[in-house]
């Protein structure tokens, strides 16, 4: 049966300084950016509700149920400890973190390095309550022009932290007031009146009112100390219907934590050493499950064993994500999946888990790889079956199958069949073709435009990062191509697609035959360097529109000698 009590933010705030109020593992971070902290302080000071707090109450000189962490005080990751013997009764917080953690960071701490402030000005006739995070006052805006009253159009920004301790040491928000009046040298009589009224009604939705009310479940101590994890997991799951919703792969990881403390420290590991290739916590869960060939389980079915076989396999996971990258690094791919636009992780689930589960030691593979062996089988399976895929677009949606779903599964299954073995570049191949996926390993002009234009810009401009769609235009003008009756196919194919440098003035090359662009615009000492970069042929001739047909031959020659080149 669940138990209310009711206290101020002050107090709930002290508690937290105090370590009297804790996070149990199973939570995740922080989420909340500054925006939702600072409405929930003006959520405050309006006197709106902001729901309940759930919690459980763990006892002094009892073995708690989970390990657990402190509130973060600026934003940072705090590592949670498991300890034998509780000091003092400690509330863990189930539900409210965001919260809770919000009004921590506001009233004495900081996030991102900002501190929160408070404009004494604020409109209360009308309840408009303004608070923002900057690193200075120097930051933030002298005037706000939303409100429709002249006269408190000013700003008077103050630190929302120096706000409360005043108020802690002194008990008396006029006594703060006066003095904020006094040190501001305000000598408006309404201005005054904003500054002491809006200080009261801070000091009131802070000190005064008992607006959080907190909740301790209780929990049957005769039962094991898994069924009791499980049951607050659950509880945790299901709480989750509300408020900021967590993933499917949030609620894994505090399944995960919730069996092994440990959990979290590996997550929190792996990711900080693997985000640069786009491995974050629900990428990592993804690929945990893959590797313990469980691609499909649910939630509700996980066990305290499928957390045992990650952390018993930390080190190995580490090793194998370490040579994963070096793969990367050696077949010019590594940027491909450090690209900002986040291309599908699936490929790197698999290469992780036949690296996973090879024979070979993890530095046998790492010089192997580093040393770019292409006489190493496994390095030539995995390389083409990684490049022919992404060219394939089989990770992307409309491929042909559902990737996250059908493709895992398939994928794995055939993994499966050959765990410990060279890389089953063929099979998988067999696989997508008995699927019907679009899949072609033949390059040529009757396949090129069909391949995924990302990666082959990816590929003929030797890795660059970043493609975004406004920097892909036209060789030769669509209108003038329209204009000559140039089937639409051939104009928006990747034959007569480039892109546009950095500094390029798009506005110049709009539209322009590509002979006048070339002759007006690009300097004759750059110009083999400029075309050979692109891809264009050298010859003039070709560079009329009513030379298109010729061209697009031409240059379709060009891409394919590329990719030929590029690929394994």
């Amino acid at each position: 049966m669940a138990k209310w009590v009711h206290h101020t933010v002050k107090d709930t705030i002290i508690r937290i300084k105090d370590k009297e109020i804790v996070l149990p593992v199973i939570q995740r971070r922080l989420v909340w950016l500054e925006e939702s902290m600072e409405l929930l302080f003006d959520s405050l000071l309006k006197g709106n509700s902001f729901g309940s707090i759930i919690c459980i109450e763990e006892e002094k000189d009892t073995n708690p149920l989970f390990a657990f962490r402190e509130f973060t005080k600026d934003g940072n990751d705090v590592t949670s400890i498991e300890i034998e013997e509780l000091s003092k009764t400690q509330l863990f917080i189930i539900d409210g973190q965001q919260r809770l953690q919000s009004f921590y960071i506001g009233l004495i701490g900081t996030y991102n390095e900002k501190r929160m402030f408070f404009d004494l000005y604020s409109n209360y006739e009308e309840s408009e309550y303004s608070f923002k995070f900057a690193k200075s006052i120097d930051d933030l805006p002298t005037t706000n022009n939303d409100r429709s009253d002249s006269a408190t159009k000013d700003c008077l920004w103050y630190p929302v932290d120096s706000l409360f301790n005043r108020m802690l040491l002194t008990n008396d928000a006029i006594q703060v007031a006066e003095e904020i009046v006094s040190n501001s040298e305000i000598t408006d009589t309404k201005k005054i009146e904003l500054v002491e009224t809006t200080i009261e009604y801070f000091y009131d939705a802070v000190f005064s009112y008992q607006s959080i009310g907190i909740s301790k479940v209780s929990v049957n101590k005769d039962k094991s100390v898994i069924e009791n994890r499980q049951q607050i997991v659950e509880l945790f799951r299901r709480l989750n219907d509300g408020g900021t919703r967590l993933s499917s792969y949030d609620l894994v990881a505090s399944t995960f934590k919730g069996f092994d403390y440990k959990m979290e420290g590996l997550l929190d590991k792996v990711v900080s050493e693997n985000i640069d290739i786009g491995i974050d916590q629900d990428t990592l869960i993804k690929l945990l499950l893959i590797v313990n060939d469980k691609p499909s389980k649910e939630m509700s079915d996980l066990t305290a064993e499928d957390a045992d076989f990650a952390t018993t396999n930390f080190e190995r996971i580490q090793e194998s994500l370490k040579v994963l990258k070096q793969f990367l690094k050696s077949v010019s791919l590594y940027n491909w999946f450090a690209n900002t636009k986040k291309p599908s992780p699936i490929p790197l689930h698999f290469l992780t888990y036949n690296i996973f589960h090879s024979k070979y030691p993890t530095d046998e593979l790492i010089n192997s790889f580093a040393e770019s062996d292409v006489s190493f089988k496994n390095h030539r399976n995995m390389t083409t079956w990684l490049q022919l895929s992404l060219l394939n677009k089989v990770f992307n949606s409309g491929c042909g199958w559902l990737p996250n779903k059908t493709g895992i599964q398939k994928i794995h299954a055939i993994m499966e069949e050959n765990k410990g073995k060279s890389f089953p570049a063929g099979a998988l191949f067999s696989m997508y073709k008995e699927h019907r996926l679009r899949f072609s390993n033949t390059v040529n002009e009757y396949t090129l435009n069909s391949f995924d234009h990302d990666f082959i810009f990816y590929l003929i401009y030797n890795g660059q990062q970043i493609t975004r769609k406004v920097d892909i235009d036209h060789i030769h003008p669509r209108s003038l191509l329209e204009l000559q009756r140039v089937d639409i196919e051939k104009i928006n194919n990747i034959v007569n697609y480039q892109l546009l440098e950095a500094g390029t003035n798009r506005k110049s090359k709009k539209a322009k035959q590509l002979h006048v662009w070339i002759d007006e615009e690009i300097e004759e000492t750059n110009r083999i360097g400029y075309l050979n970069r692109h891809l264009i042929p050298t010859d003039p001739g070709l560079w009329k529109v009513s030379a298109f047909d010729a061209f697009f031959y031409t240059r379709a020659q060009l891409i394919i000698k590329k990719l030929k080149e590029q690929l394994t």
